[in-house]
């Protein structure tokens, strides 16, 4: 048969199990103690990290507003024309040379243009050395003229007073010859009364009679030759008058002289302008081959074999990489202590890999206002918004040198204030 097992009574219980138990409740509230201390000390810790991180904090400014920006170089046309060589190299994406030959226009217009203007840059020439060969002949025969027309009025006047000297010993002879025929034909009427009275003799008569007539022909005579005098006195005067006329005419020698010049310095500005026909044609013959300006990557090509081409024609767009920057959109309240030349750290999204840098220049305006269409306060009604202004950033030297960041890649910059 089973025997029954009794329980044991509490109070049976032995002095080490009791020794035991306030062992275990002493550990405990020691273990309580140092959690609770270990967990302040963890506190303090965190808070002291969390101060040191804010405090440290306050030395950077960081946006995620940033991204790499380059020069676009437009490639396009000056003058029209056809194309009729690409650069086979030059391709979207390509890189090409600063120099080399992208594309080639037809240039037998532009050449006929040089040959025509070269043409007449020679007869512009031509003309020009006549004009000014002519000065001195004009000079020359202008003086001449006058001296000639001056001297012709001398001997005019001179004519002019003997023709008047001539007229007056005329007048004074024919005086004379009347008082001879005067006295004559008084003669011979007396003498005729006398040989009527038989008086003289006939012959004594005739004589008288002959000589009154020989006395009325010199009178008559005297009259015509002071009509023809008078006549010739007319004639120098009218002569003198003439010569006064043609050296009037040829006083006029400086003003031929200034109208030579005036020639020719006007044909010497039309051998001027014809040479500036020859530069433009020259350069106009030059703009059919159009270069690359800069060594870079080629993109948005829209250029191709047998297009014709206006001036100003966008052909493509070639991106320098040895000049790159970042533009960074701060606040302006991030401003405040932000300088230039202090240090930049930059990440790189797409390469996932870190640059350095440092500020080079502060902006002047926030970018709403470079903008197209700048913001305004029309209504009167403002809201006040934190603005953004573009810092630029340079990368130090040597950092990129496999020019692996591209404009329009996304940055994170770091900077470190003052």
């Amino acid at each position: 048969m089973s025997q029954q097992v009794q329980p044991a009574d509490p109070q049976d219980l032995s002095g080490p199990q009791l020794v035991e138990t306030a062992s275990e409740q002493a550990a405990l509230r020691s273990k309580r103690r140092l959690s609770r201390w270990l967990g302040s000390l963890l506190l303090a810790v965190l808070a002291a990290a969390a101060t040191a991180w804010w405090l440290e904090s306050l030395r950077f400014e960081t946006t995620d507003d940033a991204q790499v920006d380059g020069h676009l170089d437009f490639i396009s046309s000056r003058i029209s024309g056809t194309v009729t060589y690409t650069d086979p190299k030059a391709e979207n994406n390509q890189y090409v040379e600063a120099g080399t030959l992208l594309v080639e226009l037809d240039p037998r217009d532009c050449q006929a243009e040089l040959e025509r203007a070269r043409a007449d840059l020679d007869t512009r020439t031509a003309e020009a050395h006549s004009a000014e060969v002519t000065v001195p002949i004009v000079n020359a025969s202008a003086n001449s003229q006058l001296l000639a027309a001056e001297a012709a009025k001398e001997q005019a006047v001179a004519a002019v007073t003997e023709a008047a000297a001539n007229l007056a010993a005329a007048q004074h002879r024919l005086l004379q010859d009347q008082a001879l025929a005067a006295r004559a034909d008084r003669d011979r009427i007396r003498y005729r009364a006398l040989v009527e009275k038989h008086e003289i003799s006939r012959s004594e008569y005739d004589a008288r009679d002959t000589e009154a007539t020989s006395t009325a022909q010199a009178v008559e005579a005297d009259q015509e030759a002071i009509r023809s005098i008078g006549q010739r006195v007319v004639e120098a005067r009218s002569l003198v008058e003439e010569r006064d006329a043609q050296v009037a005419a040829a006083r006029t020698a400086p003003q031929q002289v200034s109208e030579a010049k005036a020639n020719s310095q006007s044909a010497s500005g039309r051998v001027e302008q014809a040479a500036a026909d020859v530069r433009t044609a020259q350069l106009n013959l030059s703009y059919t081959k159009i270069y690359a300006p800069v060594s870079g990557v080629v993109g948005r090509k829209t250029v191709e074999l047998g297009h014709r081409i206006q001036p100003g024609q966008a052909l493509m767009i070639v991106v320098p990489l040895d000049d790159i920057w970042i533009t960074a959109n701060f606040k302006e309240t991030q401003l405040r202590k932000m300088q230039p030349g202090e240090p930049v750290e930059l990440h790189v999204d797409s390469l996932d890999r870190d640059f350095r840098g440092k500020v080079e220049s502060m902006p002047g305006a926030a970018g709403p206002l470079f903008s197209l269409f700048p913001p305004e306060n029309a209504t009167g009604n403002y809201v006040k918004v934190v603005q953004r202004f573009p810092v630029r950033i340079r990368l130090a030297p040597g950092e990129d040198p496999q020019h692996l960041l591209r404009p329009g890649m996304s940055v994170e910059p770091r900077v470190t204030v003052q």
